[in-house]
Order: structure tokens, then C-alpha cells, then sequence
């Protein structure tokens, strides 16, 4: 049965990440995925006012010197105590932000005290309207990840360009949150050398995934989304958990959290994490 399980962890991360091509330890390439775009409703005036008004409720949380008692395992990217923590969490995290649905993510997560990491690209802050929703989200309290600007392969690129597209979204989530993010995800999981150096030289951790499932075609509605996540065989103490900015994962996403504490799992602040000093 381990040997079961150990394969067909591998086969999944050799496939995850939405709009990515794959996300993987081994960082191997796959075909292109095709994101699925849906339509904005524009709301009433009335609704609109109410979201308004809703949005300035959101206070910025006090920031807390937090304990590092985690540590991020390289060889399966997931969470490990450090000395006697609980090793019964598992790490919220969401890509491909500030889409469409980011906000109303991180509105639901607030609600439900469940921190996550965003992690965006500098494609999605372009825009004042943008940026301000970036910020929100980091107002209340939520930490941004680096996941590069356009989305593209690093090792498509040259050593110049890859310094562009990650120092590029530092820089601007540091314009707008005060902050230079403290992780580093590579688009499909695929760091290069020179990444993983441009990414220490900014103490930056790097970090990829456990499981993730919201880019496949069967798990793109909300029933289904929330169940594979909640149920995955590869669910297991220090789960990486990757999601993205969707219309069904954001749908799904406070069922998939109830699910995860029902079965005993705590959703970890990852400013408990370890990073470069």
C-alpha cells in the first residue's frame, strides 16, 4: 500500500497546478492547461453599496510575533513541527491572485479563521482597482507569496528574465502592502538554478505543493472540488494544500475548510513557517 501511495503521489504532483502546466519535486514539464475564464456579474447598487460598506468593516489585523515552529520539508513539500507542535496541520495556499474570486476568498477564510498564503502574479496587479484588492487582502492579514509576474516557465527563459519576473512582483507587493513576500512559488512547480538563487539572495523560501486538484475538468464545480480535497489519499499530517483563484474553489472553499477541521486538522498560520533569516 506504500509503495501504492508513494507512486501515486509522484503521478500528482507531475500534474497539478490550474492554469499551470505541472507542478512537481521533479520538476517536469507538461502539456499547457486551458484556464477557464467565466463572466462578472455586475452587482446592483444596492449590493454594491452593501459590499462597499462590508469592505470597510475589514480592519488590518495587529501584527503578532508568531513562533517559528514549522519548517517546510524539501523532499515532499509539506509542513513539519518543529520540536513538539502539532503535527496535525495542514497549509492553506492560494495561486494565480488577485484574479476574479481572491477577495471573496480571503473575506470567507477571515470569517472562518483560517490563514492562508495568496500567492499572486504581477499580471494580475496591473490596475489601481488591482492593487487596492491586494491590499485588502493583506489588511486583513493574510501573507502574499511571489509567483512570478507573467506566469511563465523559468526554464523557458533566460537567467535576465527570470530576475524580471520574480524581483518585478516583489517589488510591487512591497509598493502596495509594505511587505516583500516571503515565499516563492514557481510557476508548474519548476524552479531553475538561477531561480532558486535570485529567490535566496531575497530570502525567499521556496515552496511548491502537496495535492491540488481545481485545474482538472471533473473537479470543476463545487461539490466535486470540495471532496477530493477534503478526502484525497494524499491528505496526510502537514499537507501542502494548493488551490486557485476560481469561481468553484472559491465556491467550495469554506466547506473544504469545515471538512479539513473535522478531521482533526488545524489550518496553520504560515507565519509560523520557517524562513531564510
Amino acid at each position: 500500500m506504500k509503495k501504492i501511495l508513494a507512486s501515486g503521489l509522484t503521478l500528482l504532483l507531475l500534474t497539478a497546478c490550474g492554469s499551470e502546466q505541472t507542478g512537481t519535486t521533479q520538476e517536469t514539464k507538461a502539456p499547457d492547461q486551458t484556464e477557464v475564464k467565466e463572466d462578472s456579474q455586475k452587482p446592483s447598487e444596492s449590493a454594491q453599496a452593501e459590499e462597499n460598506q462590508s469592505e470597510t468593516d475589514v480592519k488590518p489585523s495587529k501584527e503578532v510575533v508568531q513562533t517559528q515552529d514549522y519548517k517546510i520539508n524539501e523532499a515532499n513539500w509539506s509542513i513539519t513541527p518543529i520540536g513538539d507542535a502539532n503535527p496535525k496541520v495542514v497549509l492553506l495556499t492560494i495561486d494565480d491572485a488577485p484574479d476574479r474570486q481572491a477577495l471573496q476568498m480571503a473575506k470567507d477564510l477571515k470569517a472562518l479563521n483560517a490563514p492562508a498564503i495568496f500567492f499572486v502574479n504581477g499580471h494580475f496587479l496591473d490596475t489601481p482597482e488591482e492593487k487596492e484588492t491586494l491590499k485588502k487582502i493583506h489588511d486583513m492579514g493574510f501573507m502574499i507569496g511571489n509567483h512570478t509576474y507573467s506566469h511563465s516557465s523559468l526554464r523557458d527563459l533566460s537567467p535576465e528574465e527570470q530576475k524580471t519576473e520574480i524581483l518585478s512582483v516583489s517589488d510591487l507587493v512591497e509598493s502596495i502592502t509594505g511587505e516583500r513576500p516571503k515565499f516563492f512559488r514557481a510557476p508548474f512547480g519548476q524552479n531553475t538554478d538561477y531561480s532558486r538563487q535570485v529567490a535566496a539572495d531575497e530570502k525567499m523560501s521556496l515552496m511548491n505543493w502537496t495535492y491540488g486538484y481545481d485545474w482538472e475538468k471533473q473537479y470543476q464545480n463545487k461539490e466535486a472540488i470540495t471532496d477530493i480535497m477534503v478526502n484525497s489519499p494524499f491528505l496526510n499530517n502537514g499537507a501542502n494544500l494548493l488551490m486557485h483563484d476560481r469561481t468553484w474553489t472559491s465556491e467550495a472553499l469554506p466547506d473544504i475548510v469545515k471538512g479539513l477541521r473535522a478531521k482533526g486538522y488545524e489550518t496553520l498560520d504560515p507565519n509560523r513557517i520557517k524562513t531564510i533569516e
